[in-house]
């Protein structure tokens, strides 16, 4: 029989649809580009690193993992359950899995973190279970239940006044903070449905009551008295009746006392206290994040508004070394205080003075947390500064640390001139987590900046981290605190895909 003909050679057409060479790193158009939202296509890392051809929206640009690009690791839900007395047999088949000891060992420090930071919320926050009893022993409750500690505010909001109360709760004393808001100031239809979260303020009960008569209360007709005075009238006029709320945490000041009375610790340890502003500000977008997830808008976002408290588990070593340590940022206000409008000079600035009285101002936040940022730092920003009226350059912010230059660029992104180019509260505290815990710049100093690079430093990071627990519980060096839990949460959820978008836009 003759032979069969010979196939076919269709695989010699395949070497004709190899990709492209990548365009020059050198590209000028390409650096010309805006790096914000997308990572360019002539920089960074090479075509086989790269996360994704498309160019990403806004809302996908930094704080939010693209497609991951990790090793294999072992299935997290054994990992979970997964501790040093795990027995052979079942560690054995998680070493036989496609993962790996690799996977195993990145699975296992993944899950470490989650575990640390719930235990640390818990910590911070207290148990969720006893916090839902103590609002059930609150139910009609009013100031007879509960022992006035201070007849002074221990606070004064730019909405409400602070009271110290106690309450006794299963066999202990608890304080309290009293809330009592000022006029036109109540916000208890929104803030009684905003869940549990450690940079809002959490409501435990409410009541309406006429107000004790030791308490005093600045500028209210008939509020009043440190005591009884020889010229008080025989017939005092009835104290005011007033609503009042019960929150968890009692504050100790506002954003605004706290930057007021910090200038002598911003010029001897800048280093210090612009960590500090850089962890505030980070609190502030994790609060504005969860609003934003439940429909709320936030009111008058300014220091006076923002409360300060102090944590139950503050290091020791710094308040020791410093006279300072990290406080708990708690938005307090979420609704927009009535106030007269101040004239507008311009057709520009009327503009602005509606973006900010709007219902649901789609920009507020980002403007209002620019200034935040010069108003942290003690430089002097105006309206028009903003707005470009005295010159086309925002004021200039010294570089006294090295988070100087990070929240000079940050505060450039959020007052950008073009919205489009503005980065959103996500984006910022991307920014301000890379900017706290890395990777620096001199990361990319020997080694051009890839995702194989970020996930090799992602990886040590994570195990140094574990290492330092380790450590401090083993030696009681310093027990964990707030600034921990929000390393933990760091660490636990970004993904170098995130890191390389975030360091092309910070060290731009």
């Amino acid at each position: 029989d003759p032979l069969p003909p010979p196939l076919p050679k269709k695989q010699l057409q395949r070497a004709e649809s190899l990709p492209a060479p990548a365009p020059s790193h050198d590209d000028p158009e390409a650096r010309a580009g805006s790096i914000l939202y997308s990572i360019p296509a002539g920089q960074g890392a090479p075509p086989q690193d790269r996360p994704s051809k498309k160019p990403l929206s806004k809302s996908q640009s930094l704080g939010e993992p693209l497609a991951p690009s990790s090793p294999q690791k072992a299935p997290s839900g054994s990992l979970k359950e997964l501790t040093f007395g795990t027995g052979d047999g079942e560690l054995g088949q998680l070493l036989e899995s496609p993962a790996g000891v690799s996977g195993v060992v990145l699975g296992c420090q993944e899950a470490s973190l989650a575990r640390l930071a719930a235990l640390l919320q818990e910590e911070l926050l207290g148990p969720e279970e006893r916090q839902q009893l103590l609002e059930a022993e609150l139910v009609g409750k009013r100031w007879a239940a509960l022992g006035v500690l201070d007849p002074q505010p221990c606070c004064q909001s730019g909405d409400a006044w602070y009271f110290r109360v106690g309450f006794t709760f299963q066999h202990s004393q608890l304080q309290l903070a009293a809330k009592v808001p000022k006029p036109c100031c109540s916000s208890l239809g929104v803030q009684s449905s905003l869940g549990t979260h450690c940079s809002i303020q959490r409501l435990l009960g409410r009541f309406t009551d006429r107000l004790p008569r030791e308490l005093l209360l600045p500028g209210i007709p008939g509020a009043q008295s440190q005591g009884p005075s020889r010229e008080e009238p025989a017939c005092p006029a009835p104290q005011p009746v007033l609503q009042v709320l019960l929150c968890a945490e009692v504050p100790q000041q506002t954003l605004a006392e706290f930057v007021k009375g910090s200038h002598a610790l911003h010029r001897s340890s800048p280093g210090h206290y612009e960590r500090l502003g850089c962890l505030l500000l980070l609190q502030l977008c994790m609060g504005l994040e969860h609003l934003r997830g439940q429909n709320v808008v936030q009111g008058d976002l300014c220091p006076e508004n923002l409360l300060l408290v102090q944590c139950p588990c503050a290091p020791q070593r710094e308040k020791e070394l410093l006279g300072l340590s990290l406080p708990r940022l708690l938005i307090s206000s979420f609704f927009k205080v009535q106030e007269k409008q101040r004239p507008c000079s311009s057709s520009q600035e009327l503009d602005w003075s509606q973006v900010l009285a709007a219902p649901s101002p789609p920009t507020a936040a980002e403007l209002n947390l620019g200034r935040l940022i010069y108003q942290i730092l003690h430089v002097d920003i105006s309206l028009e500064d903003i707005l470009g009226f005295r010159s086309k350059r925002l004021p200039e912010i010294p570089s006294l640390s090295i988070y100087s230059a990070g929240l000079k660029r940050l505060a450039s992104l959020l007052l950008h001139r073009d919205p489009q180019q503005r980065v959103s509260i996500l984006q910022a505290r991307a920014i301000l987590q890379v900017l706290l815990w890395g990777p620096r710049q001199e990361l990319f100093a020997r080694s051009r900046k890839s995702l194989e690079l970020l996930r090799s430093w992602l990886q040590v990071k994570r195990a140094l981290l574990l290492l330092r627990f380790a450590e401090n519980s083993a030696g009681a060096a310093v027990s964990p605190g707030l600034e921990e839990w929000l390393c933990c949460q760091y660490f636990q959820g970004v993904t170098e895909q995130t890191l390389y978008q975030v360091t092309q836009v910070l060290y731009a």
